[in-house]
């Protein structure tokens, strides 16, 4: 993992010269051991570039990025690991790494970024809200960025409805921008996570927005657009989830309204489908409503004393996630029995482990 955060830290390197390294030179540590003329020679890289690659000058940074997620339960997630977003392992330009911190699978079954202007109308803001509370019953993870407008409208609709939201940021996991999204972004790594490329200290950059917005069109199998003009960021994602051959829709608007300019241009344009309800996208992309099986299935599954012990105790706890030194402490179970308890659990389909040594129901 260090040698691939360390060629993250190399200016001039970015992800696509990254991925051709590490496959001519079979690892990323195998990139660090060899010398300047074998690196010279691989397409692309030359003299200059080869001379970059140096694992000592940045080795100091990488281990206080690693204290760092330690400290703050940060997963550093490489595009080796079996945990990363593999939407992203689509396309040559995805990171190398990304830092996580959150509760859900980034390989859910489907995921729907919602994108739009920072200053939405009423008309936009009850919208956005309507349809997020619609895509519910599909069971999707909704993605954005943690701006102003649109993309705060999108998370804290998901989480006022129970449905899980991932925040892709522009800046590193150590800071919030902007700062008014703090209890926003506690909740949702409660039901879903932050998400960045940028190691703790980036700060929030005009040219890191791009950068995101390439993440949120990638990491979705669908792009809603909710008002915007026809430049800035939302186009850009727009643009770019088309060229990732994403199915795209946009919010019309009427004609002489500058926040639905470019929506109206996506759908004139045949960038974009008209959305009007969720029911719209569950057509194209042929989505079934979620079915409460849940309870059915349990009556299928045969639980002994101590494993419905441990479920009821996850059903009257005020916490979500419990780690297994809670759970010994507060079920008077020895360690040992616990963690062969918590394993049949887990293969039952009751409940899910998570980093940490945490649990939760399913």
């Amino acid at each position: 993992m260090k040698h691939i955060m360390a060629l993250t830290r190399l200016n001039g390197i970015g992800p696509i010269l990254s991925r051709q390294l590490i496959s001519y030179c079979g690892s990323a540590e195998e990139v660090f051991k060899s010398s300047l003329s074998a690196l010279s020679k691989i397409p692309q890289i030359g003299t200059q570039k080869a001379r970059l690659v140096k694992y000592d000058d940045v080795a100091e940074e990488i281990d206080k990025e690693l204290e760092f997620a330690e400290n703050k339960r940060v997963s550093v997630l490489t595009y080796l690991d079996e945990a990363y977003p593999r939407r992203l392992n689509n396309y040559e330009d995805a990171p190398i790494i990304l830092y996580y911190k959150g509760t859900v699978d980034l390989n859910a079954l489907r995921t729907v970024a919602i994108v739009g202007t920072r200053k939405p109308t009423d008309y936009g803001i009850l919208s956005c809200e309507k349809i997020v509370e619609q895509l519910g019953k599909y069971d999707p993870i909704i993605v954005s960025g943690m701006a102003y407008g649109v993309d705060s409208t999108a998370h804290r609709s998901s989480v006022r409805n129970n449905i899980p939201t991932i925040g892709v940021l522009g800046h590193g996991l150590d800071r919030l921008y902007p700062a008014t999204n703090r209890d926003l972004a506690s909740k949702m790594i409660e039901n879903g996570g932050l998400l960045t490329e940028f190691p703790s200290g980036t700060n929030p950059d005009r040219e890191n927005f791009p950068m995101r917005n390439r993440i949120i069109a990638a990491l979705s199998d669908v792009v809603i657009v909710i008002e915007s003009k026809r430049k800035g960021g939302s186009m850009i994602t727009a643009n770019l989830a088309n060229g990732y051959f994403k199915d795209v829709f946009a919010l019309p608007g009427r004609i002489n309204d500058d926040n639905s300019s470019g929506c109206n241009l996506l759908i004139k344009s045949h960038k974009a489908s008209l959305l009007e309800s969720a029911e719209d996208i569950a057509y194209i992309m042929r989505w079934e409503e979620r079915k409460d099986t849940k309870k059915q299935h349990e009556l299928f599954i045969e639980l002994d004393e101590s494993e419905t012990r441990i479920i009821d105790h996850f059903r009257s706890s005020q916490e979500k996630e419990i780690t297994i030194d809670k759970l010994h402490y507060q079920l008077q179970l020895p360690v040992s029995q616990l963690s062969g308890l918590l394993l049949g659990l887990e293969f039952k389909g009751m409940i899910k482990s998570l980093p940490g040594k945490k649990y939760v129901l399913t």
